[in-house]
């Protein structure tokens, strides 16, 4: 067989392969949202279709029970969770992380240069009374960050400004974990996602908003990176906690590991051709 009819039996080898590598991530993908509470696909297009939307001026009520306007914000960037007091690992676990997160940046940007807000979505239990408590047991006390109750009617359509995706289970809820920072005029501009909210994940467009700088709802690089990531934190219905799942981002580090030795292959194959031309030629000559 000649090496030119060798390097194209060998690509049609290689992408039979490849789609037999594909199709176990397709699978694995899908059966998270039929077996594991959400639709995490969906819940992630949901998630990602709020950016640049402008926030409606829902009304909520602070720890003391006072009438709070979510309009009352505009001015400064602000930063939105939500979260349920029954949650005893992963809402503490990602508020905390928050916590952390904040604590740097205000000290990077000082204590009043923006807000955070963490929303009680699950009402009636997630009163002023139970947000005030839940705030108190982790000793979260920064500056400019409020725990808010919306009302039962409010849920759904303050869910839905904010992408936020949730479904009720035995255990409690099956819900995204995700951050959404909002503009001074009150647009979503990122949603940041995962148990672990690293400080660039912020720190970078609240800079930008801080020094004036207009920032756009990016879907590239951080929508492939934010799509590993909520994809591969599932929601486990018999434990009601949330876990890893490592085999997506295992199966695309060997698709893309395959690809490259495939790709080295054919260029040393692409050369050997060539020389093996330039022989003949020169024998010929």
């Amino acid at each position: 067989m000649r090496a030119t009819e060798r390097i194209s039996a060998l690509s049609g080898a290689v992408l039979c392969l490849f789609l037999v590598l594909l199709a176990p991530a397709v699978v694995q993908a899908s059966s998270h949202g039929s077996d594991l509470g959400l639709d995490r696909e969906q819940a992630l297009r949901t998630s990602q279709a709020a950016l640049g939307r402008k926030i409606a001026d829902h009304t909520l009520l602070d720890r003391e029970g006072r009438p709070v306007r979510l309009s009352s914000y505009r001015g400064k960037p602000l930063l939105v969770s939500f979260i349920y007091t029954g949650c005893f690992q992963v809402c503490p676990t990602t508020t905390r992380s928050l916590q952390e997160t904040v604590e740097g940046l205000q000290k990077t940007f000082g204590t009043n240069q923006f807000n955070v807000v963490s929303i009680g979505f699950n009402q009636p239990d997630d009163s002023p009374q139970a947000l005030k408590a839940f705030a108190a047991q982790y000793r979260i006390n920064q500056p400019s960050w409020e725990f808010l109750s919306p009302s039962m009617a409010t849920v759904g359509p303050l869910a839905r400004d904010f992408g936020f995706v949730y479904e009720a289970t035995p255990a409690g809820f099956d819900h995204v974990l995700q951050v959404s920072l909002v503009d001074a005029q009150g647009r979503i501009v990122r949603q940041v996602y995962g148990e672990s909210i690293r400080p660039g994940d912020i720190g970078e467009p609240l800079k930008l908003l801080l020094n004036g700088t207009p920032v756009e709802p990016s879907l590239a690089l951080e929508s492939l990176m934010d799509r590993v990531r909520i994809l591969c934190t599932v929601y486990d219905p018999k434990t009601g906690q949330y876990r890893v799942d490592y085999t997506l981002p295992i199966q695309i580090a060997g698709g893309i590991t395959f690809l490259i030795a495939m790709l080295v292959f054919f260029l040393n194959e692409w050369r050997s051709v060539r020389r093996s031309a330039r022989n003949k030629e020169a024998r010929r000559a």
